[in-house]
């Protein structure tokens, strides 16, 4: 969007709740995302701290549509910034190429102090798809504390007041906590990569150097971070 607008009718909503909301100018889909939208959205969390008495541990982030595709990207990079995320009528599949993991310290922080709230209209089916997608990839990668809430009788639209008002709450109220399935979770995440680097590792003790490079191509992409610093090791081969 080519101003910094925040939409009228959730401002009744962040005074009951106490909120303080950035947004930033020119920073749409059309702008860049890493060079851009990202570095807005950090700075912008940064100088809000600096300049007001907030709870570090009370930072979140959002967006509407892309937006919540950038917002997400956020989350699972920074999830020592942002303590949650607010995806309105947009989200992708994690684990791949426009949606990255983190590398491992910081993608177990995410699994456990970061809450997903993600909002759409019942209308968006585009949308709604997108999102299911987006919370079944999740759940893959062991991130448990997800909300879900719907639009009834919306469109591919900005969340209207009740909805956005049901999901600032649920994103401020208390974690759920699932340590026994998340040590399940990735325990299993952990025998599947394993598995998959000891596969490349004989590949290049085999001389298949070819085929150990493909494999790891696709790690990559797969598990990202994950798989550092093995998998950077490997690739020097």
């Amino acid at each position: 969007m080519a101003q910094a607008e925040i939409p009228r009718h959730w401002i009744s909503v962040l005074d009951r709740y106490h909120t303080i909301l950035v947004t930033a100018a020119n920073s749409g889909n059309d702008a860049p995302t890493i060079d851009r939208r990202e570095p807005l959205a950090l700075l912008a969390a940064y100088n809000t701290m600096k300049q007001y008495p907030v709870d570090p541990q009370q930072v979140y982030i959002g967006g509407f549509s892309g937006g919540a595709r950038v917002a997400l990207r956020l989350a699972l990079g920074y999830p020592d910034v942002f303590h949650g995320a607010l995806l309105n009528a947009g989200s992708d599949p994690a684990g791949t190429l426009d949606v990255p993991l983190p590398p491992a310290d910081l993608f177990r922080r995410f699994q456990e102090s970061t809450r997903l709230v993600y909002v759409t209209g019942e209308r968006d089916d585009v949308n709604l798809i997108g999102d299911m997608q987006s919370r079944r990839s999740l759940e893959k990668w062991c991130v448990f504390d997800v909300v879900t809430e719907t639009e009834p009788h919306q469109e591919h639209e900005v969340a209207d007041v009740s909805a956005f008002s049901r999901s600032l709450d649920a994103l401020l109220s208390p974690r759920q906590a699932h340590p026994g399935k998340l040590a399940d979770c990735r325990a299993r995440v952990d025998q599947e990569l394993n598995t998959q680097l000891e596969e490349v590792e004989s590949a290049f003790a085999h001389g298949e150097s070819s085929t150990a490079k493909k494999l790891l191509a696709r790690i990559d992409v797969r598990y990202g971070g994950l798989a550092a610093p093995r998998s950077v090791d490997l690739a020097n081969r």
